[in-house]
């Protein structure tokens, strides 16, 4: 893959549906990810009234029919198979609601992963409603090895319950996307239990710790300078430890669901560069408002200097332009050989089943077999993608379940053919057209 640097300036929010822009943003061009995205809650969230955040809103409730993009299954199905038995599996179990959920967010994590540089890591922000969910679909997209931690985010806020536990935490996924990750564990170090530390004295790091995976941070109270009144708010302090562990300074961090912008008033706090993404209206003139107030300390000339020469950021309201190779290969793809799809005569999954269904009859292409039945024939590749096969209708054929089984992303079809004779699983009353 050829490597370009960020086509973006630093400071640059942009406005939008973030998997079209991240579709225009270059590979292995971000450090940190570091990002908030909806939870599945099955309700809508709105600001606080008379708030900065005010008018701010979104719907956090899903449904396969109406807010799944065709695009989106094909894509996950001809070139991430292991990601769409996760969204299949969760529909089957828990509900269309989190197969639609898992399909939104599986064409933006994968989006996410070419993006982030091989050094890199994510942050994904999310609770116990879909995080066991999102845990499988991070293990099918970033590789189950690059799992570090779930993060246990621990606070005191809001009323009890006489029917349950307080439900007092969200879950954050930590995972990299190579074992070449960042972390600086100096960075964030915190007092040994001071019991253990007076028996044992002298056997323990000074500075103390590394902090563990269960994170006490109070979330800003209505009075706080940082509360903007937005939905969602999480506190800066929360975003710093993500931060301080994973990326250094000057390196860039993205939020493509950055909201009122805590993951980016965190980076320029601790002097990263930043990239943000949100579709809200009222997102560029909450970043100003934040970052102005981060610095209300300073004097007149520090402030006008910071504001309008340093602190000056970019909003963008079209994607960028990818000044790399463009690949858009599956993580897991080795392709031998890169190959430009042809743009013309593209279809649906669904237009070339028909189409295969119409020349070739309801008959599997790897062992003959005619049905009466269709749902049992399944669109395949001739050449595997994993060999460089195309998407293409010219690499398409039907298969029936046990033939694309055992076909997997090993054999062409001539090649599954000659497995079945050996197997003696092919139709022999049937000569083949």
């Amino acid at each position: 893959m050829i490597l370009a640097n960020p086509n973006w300036k630093n400071k640059t929010l942009f406005w939008g549906d973030n998997l079209e822009v991240m579709r225009g943003m270059n590979s292995e061009s971000v450090d940190l990810i570091a990002t908030d995205p909806p939870f599945n809650k099955g309700k809508d969230f709105h600001a606080t009234p008379n708030s900065l955040a005010s008018g701010a809103s979104f719907q956090d409730r899903w449904s396969w029919r109406d807010d799944v993009d065709q695009e989106w299954v094909d894509q996950i199905t001809d070139d991430f198979p292991d990601v769409m038995n996760v969204i299949n599996g969760s529909r089957s179990s828990y509900g269309d609601d989190m197969g639609a959920f898992l399909a939104f967010m599986a064409v933006r994590l994968l989006a996410m992963r070419r993006i982030l540089k091989s050094t890199g890591s994510i942050y994904l922000h999310c609770d116990p409603t879909a995080s066991h969910y999102l845990k499988e679909l991070m293990d099918a997209i970033f590789g189950k090895k690059m799992f570090i931690n779930e993060i246990i985010w621990s606070y005191n806020s809001g009323g009890g319950s006489k029917k349950h536990f307080g439900r007092k935490h969200d879950v954050i996924l930590l995972y990299s996307k190579t074992k070449d990750y960042t972390f600086n564990h100096d960075s964030v170090r915190v007092p040994y239990d001071a019991a253990i530390a007076k028996s044992r004295e002298g056997l323990f790091n000074a500075n103390g710790k590394v902090m563990p995976d269960v994170w006490t941070v109070s979330r800003p109270p209505n009075h706080a300078k940082e509360w903007l009144g937005y939905p969602t708010q999480k506190p800066i302090a929360l975003y710093e430890i993500m931060l301080r562990a994973s990326s250094n300074e000057g390196e860039i961090v993205f939020d493509p669901f950055c909201g009122c912008a805590t993951t980016l008033v965190a980076a320029e706090r601790m002097n990263r560069q930043w990239v943000g993404i949100d579709i809200w209206d009222g997102a560029f003139d909450a970043v100003k408002a934040r970052l102005e107030s981060e610095h209300l300390h300073m004097s007149g000339k520090e402030q006008e200097k910071y504001l309008f020469d340093s602190g000056s950021f970019t909003l963008v309201k079209s994607p960028p332009e990818r000044t790399d190779d463009g690949e858009t290969a599956a993580p897991f793809l080795r392709v031998k050989k890169k190959v430009v799809e042809p743009e013309k005569n593209t279809m649906s999954r669904k237009e070339m089943y028909e189409y295969l269904l119409s020349h070739n009859g309801p008959v599997c292409q790897g062992c003959d077999r005619e049905f009466d039945d269709t749902r049992y024939l399944e669109l395949d590749h001739n050449t595997p993608r994993a060999d460089g096969g195309m998407n293409h209708i010219s690499n398409r054929v039907l298969l029936c379940g046990p033939c694309n089984k055992l076909k997997s992303n090993i054999f062409t079809l001539s090649g599954l053919r000659r497995e079945n004779k050996k197997l003696d699983y092919m139709v022999k009353s049937k000569p083949r057209n």
